[in-house]
């Protein structure tokens, strides 16, 4: 059966009709059925090489087999014409489609099918005919395990069909479909939407909806923006490893580890906070070098440093005008941030837009190492901060990083526009301050010029202290890649590590007998000078358990401190940038 959308008079939109079966979960298998309407007699189908991530995952290696029929269901050629790529024949009249994939990738970069849920990234388990990219969709389930619902920001037909205005759409809402448990608030004429995938006993969803209704009523206040009526969290606190959030226009997904919800009372606000304001920064006020999506291959872009990194800025803001964090808190955390940077020696080799377009080595583990690379989050979120610092200071306390990303949400997003990467942010910048902001972005984003730390930080009376102290030495570097076990980038020659048989290459398993997940460096850094300390890793296939001591070595630590006889004006100052605004708003 072949579908059209009703449109102008004598005038019918093909609509593509998929059909996912979940009769297999057991096997992880899920069966797909595209039915496409007559057109040309040689049609094409793409499964993306990418999604979710920045790294080129190959999907089609999970594809078992694929055939397509005619509208009278005669078998018609198909072919493989490359590795993501199948071109069907005599399709003149409509063709169905129909291949089986494996699903069993967790977490909210992937698409699962099991006994226990299904969570599908649509992109990667959904071909699309290259010439109907941008045709109307209809999406509909079959053989769902009794008890399971959908959750999903998609437009609902009925309980189990949905409708997209395209594929891009419709692989931009991720669906949770399980025994899930759910709550629903309204906040500021905004609808919201909590999906929890988890066991009952490690999670307390009244909390949850707390929490999660604090940060989008400073959000969407903070940007005087609410481009929704109704928006979805999907969330899952796995036991296993896990750990990271997906952004997406009208919903997000979230992973947390369970134990790491239950010790660290930041996990959830921090990712929270992240992914719901990146349903402004990246997903609407985005960058033009990441449009149109390119599902065949690698999409490079400078900006990262401003649609991830930026995030992670306002996301700590956020956290100090929701109330979940401190003053002392939030400097802490600052200073700890530079650190990280500074400690790495390729913040002198590679610039913010460098990390940026670099994004796609990611999944390497070698280029992880301190002297490789720095992470565009990271030096991102720093240069987020001393941007707006240095926008009060040329404006004198009357425009800040709020005025920024408001202004480009009006030129660019509202608009239906995308922005020069960089370049329009310079344009923001200088819009608000009046100022010529041109040396900034040469320096600290396009160049590697040393941050002059205490020229910015003296502006709210801050001033960044150096110490140094013994500090334990684990003997190792391990990064971890997006919700993939640590994995080791370094071992320091003649360390205890190396004398225990640590191995760069190595994924980390268990620190101390608790699973390596999202708070790996949390549990390395509670560590101290001649703790005991084991490690299970894994190389080859093959797991090992390895013990040592911990050592110690001098390292350098910062703090930001108030500079001698903090004036009025820097006091002021100081309580308008912590608060995200401008000073006199702030003063009121």
């Amino acid at each position: 059966m072949f579908f059209c959308l009703p449109g102008a008079p004598g005038f019918q939109s093909p609509v593509v009709h998929y059909t996912v079966s979940l009769a297999n979960p057991a096997s992880h298998r899920v069966h797909v059925r595209i039915e496409i309407p007559p057109g040309a007699a040689q049609r094409e189908l793409q499964l993306p090489v990418w999604n979710a991530l920045y790294q080129v995952r190959d999907f089609s290696q999970y594809v078992t087999w694929l055939k397509a029929t005619d509208a009278h269901h005669r078998p018609i050629p198909s072919e493989v014409i490359d590795k993501s790529r199948w071109r069907v024949t005599d399709a003149e009249n409509g063709a169905a489609i129909e291949y089986e994939i494996l699903a069993d990738q967790p977490g909210p970069y992937g698409a699962q099918l099991n006994a226990q849920h299904a969570f599908f990234n649509l992109a990667e388990i959904l071909m699309y005919p290259v010439d109907l990219r941008s045709a109307p969709v209809r999406l509909a389930f079959s053989d769902i395990p009794a008890g399971w619902k959908i959750g999903t920001a998609m437009s609902s037909i009925d309980t189990h069909t949905f409708s997209a205005e395209n594929y891009d759409r419709l692989v931009d809402t991720p669906l949770e479909i399980g025994t899930f448990h759910e709550a629903e608030f309204d906040d500021s004429g905004g609808h919201y939407r909590i999906l929890v995938d988890a066991d009952p006993p490690d999670y307390d969803l009244q909390k949850i909806t707390g929490i999660v209704r604090r940060i989008v009523s400073a959000e969407t206040a903070w940007m005087n923006d609410r481009p929704f009526n109704t928006y979805l969290f999907i969330y899952h606190f796995p036991r296993t490893s896990g750990g990271g959030g997906m952004e997406h226009a009208y919903s997000t997904a979230i992973d947390v580890n369970a134990r790491v919800l239950a010790d660290n009372a930041l996990a959830l606000p921090e990712v929270t906070a992240h992914e719901f304001f990146h349903l402004w920064n990246v997903k609407r006020i985005r960058p033009q070098s990441l449009e149109p999506v390119d599902y065949t291959k690698e999409n490079y872009t400078r900006a990262l440093w401003f649609s991830e990194g930026v995030t992670n800025t306002v996301q700590d803001y956020m956290l100090i005008r929701a109330g979940i964090l401190d003053e002392k808190q939030y400097l802490n955390r600052l200073a700890e941030h530079i650190e990280q940077l500074q400690r790495r020696p390729a913040h002198l080799t590679q610039s913010a837009e460098e990390a940026s377009l670099n994004a796609w080595l990611e999944k390497y583990p070698s280029y992880a190492s301190p002297e490789r690379s720095i992470s565009y989050y990271n030096k991102g979120e720093l240069l987020g901060v001393i941007l707006d610092l240095a926008m009060r200071d040329a404006s004198h306390g009357t425009s800040c990083l709020r005025d920024l990303l408001r202004w480009m949400n009006r030129e660019y997003a509202q608009r239906g526009k995308f922005f020069a990467d960089s370049d329009s942010v310079l344009q923001a910048a200088e819009a608000g301050t009046h100022a010529n902001l041109k040396a900034f972005f040469q320096n600290y984003v396009a160049e590697k010029v040393e941050i002059p730390w205490d020229e910015f930080f003296k502006t709210v009376g801050l001033r960044l202290v150096r110490s140094t102290s013994v500090s334990p030495d684990i003997g190792f570097e391990a990064a971890r890649i997006f919700d993939a076990p640590p994995v080791v980038i370094s071992v320091r020659t003649d360390s205890a590590a190396q004398r225990a048989g640590l191995n760069t290459g190595d994924s980390i398993l268990q620190i101390n007998g608790q699973v390596a997940s999202s708070d790996f460096q949390d549990k390395l850094s509670a560590l101290h000078i001649g703790d005991s300390f084991r490690l299970r890793v894994r190389s080859a296939g093959v797991e090992r358990e390895l013990q040592w001591q911990v050592g110690s070595r001098e390292e350098v630590e910062l703090e930001l401190k108030d500079v001698d006889n903090v004036t009025r004006q820097q006091k002021l100052r100081r309580a308008a940038w912590l608060k995200g605004e401008p000073e006199k708003e702030a003063s009121r």
